[in-house]
């Protein structure tokens, strides 16, 4: 079955009703362009040939990204709920969010780089993420470690 993907409008509807929803933020884009780019990108096949490789860009990006005056790590995260129920991931929705709300912070900290980011993505849709301790691992490390510039 083809992949259903999200228009720049739906997105821009998302992120205001994600601040009014999620404990609120100022409404209002800073480079749109950089979205619109994404979810183009993303339709291509020969740079992210699978479902979790157009989910891992589109979070990370929207993540990294900034396009919004604010809630940008909470636009990535729903951004791409909402790509997994438009595409028939209904039930990893709700475990989809709870994971990444751990996550988007370390993501937009540059604790968590892209690879780890889709192999926690892969993980959690395929319900395999609570019982990969060795990814939990990966995990752990990666947000633990210290930011050394902070320190000098």
């Amino acid at each position: 079955m083809p992949l259903v993907y999200l228009t720049l409008k739906q997105a821009l509807e998302t992120q205001r009703k994600t601040i009014d929803v999620s404990g609120g933020g100022l409404h209002g884009e800073i480079d749109v362009g950089k979205l619109e780019s994404v979810l183009q990108h993303i339709q291509n096949d020969d740079y992210y040939p699978t479902f979790e490789d157009k989910l891992t860009h589109l979070f990370f990006c929207a993540n990294k990204f900034h396009c919004f005056l604010d809630g940008n790590k909470r636009i990535a995260i729903s951004l791409c709920a909402q790509m997994l129920l438009i595409n028939g991931f209904v039930f990893r929705v709700s475990p989809f969010i709870r994971e990444m709300e751990n996550i988007s912070y370390h993501v937009a900290a540059g604790r968590i780089d892209k690879n780890l980011l889709k192999e926690i993505i892969q993980a959690v849709i395929y319900d395999e993420y609570d019982r990969d301790e060795a990814l939990k691992l990966r995990v752990l490390r990666a947000i633990s470690s210290e930011d050394l510039s902070l320190e000098m």
